[in-house]
């Protein structure tokens, strides 16, 4: 399955690779309109619009809307933005950290659902080989709750947004580019909380209020890589994916 990432970019099998250093980020806080507890401070490196979460319960849609408010670490905004820069500069004229960041959007929903219901064979081409095997050997050993936890549904994607930004060369002159996205999603699993230290649970209203239905907010790192070299096609591939808590 061809996944739209950046212009003309397509996925690929490369190495594991990890980053030499990892991202830092300015504290935020979650709300949900109705609340019914305010959530914890998250750690995501920039403020973001408001993001509206919809449930349809007996033919009526109750919209709750998401709220992420903070300040971005200045360093860590400078530093990728600077990155941005030399990779249009110097690798691809045309690349846009906008357009990337939704098509990372697009393969974490797949590539998560793919995981939660153990499809490792339809993950070639998409995640590393040498990860892939890592990640079958871990989602084995996961009780049926942890497995549906790993998947995120587009529409439960609260945020997202790029970590660290690496610019590699081996020995032998290939360059490598990697960004570490961080996401924000929704789950319905059932999850014990004694294992779930870093997850935010909170309550959505449904049907004017009359129902409520029990969310956890949880957090996934997935790192994407491409080899810039000349000749090499720009195909774009997963190297690193934690699960805080389900993939340890």
């Amino acid at each position: 399955m061809a996944l739209p990432l950046v212009r003309g970019c397509r996925w690929s099998r490369l190495p594991s690779v990890r980053n030499a250093a990892n991202a830092c980020y300015a504290g935020h806080y979650v709300f949900t309109r109705p609340v019914r507890r305010r959530l914890s401070p998250l750690l995501p490196a920039s403020a973001s619009p408001v993001r509206t979460y919809s449930s349809d319960r007996g033919g009526q849609k109750q919209n709750q809307k998401v709220v992420f408010v903070g300040i971005p670490n200045p360093f860590i905004w400078f530093r990728t933005r600077f990155y941005y820069f030399l990779i249009r500069a110097y690798f691809d004229k045309e690349f846009s950290i906008e357009e990337f960041t939704e098509g990372a959007k697009q393969a974490f929903s797949h590539v998560s659902r793919l995981l939660s219901q153990c499809q490792f064979e339809s993950l070639e081409g998409l995640v590393a080989k040498d990860l892939v095997e890592k990640l079958e050997e871990k989602c084995k050993l996961l009780p049926a709750s942890h497995k549906k936890a790993l998947s995120a549904d587009p529409d439960e994607i609260m945020y997202s947004t790029p970590g660290d930004v690496g610019i590699y060369y081996d020995d032998n002159g290939r360059k490598f580019v990697s960004i570490l996205m961080r996401f924000w999603y929704m789950t319905s699993a059932r999850l014990p909380d004694d294992n779930m230290e870093g997850a935010r649970i909170f309550l959505v209203a449904l049907a004017e209020e009359r129902e409520v239905e029990s969310k956890q907010l949880l957090t996934a790192n997935y790192e994407f890589r491409r080899e810039f070299t000349k000749g090499v096609p720009p195909d774009w591939t997963i190297t690193r994916i934690e699960h805080s808590k389900l993939l340890d």
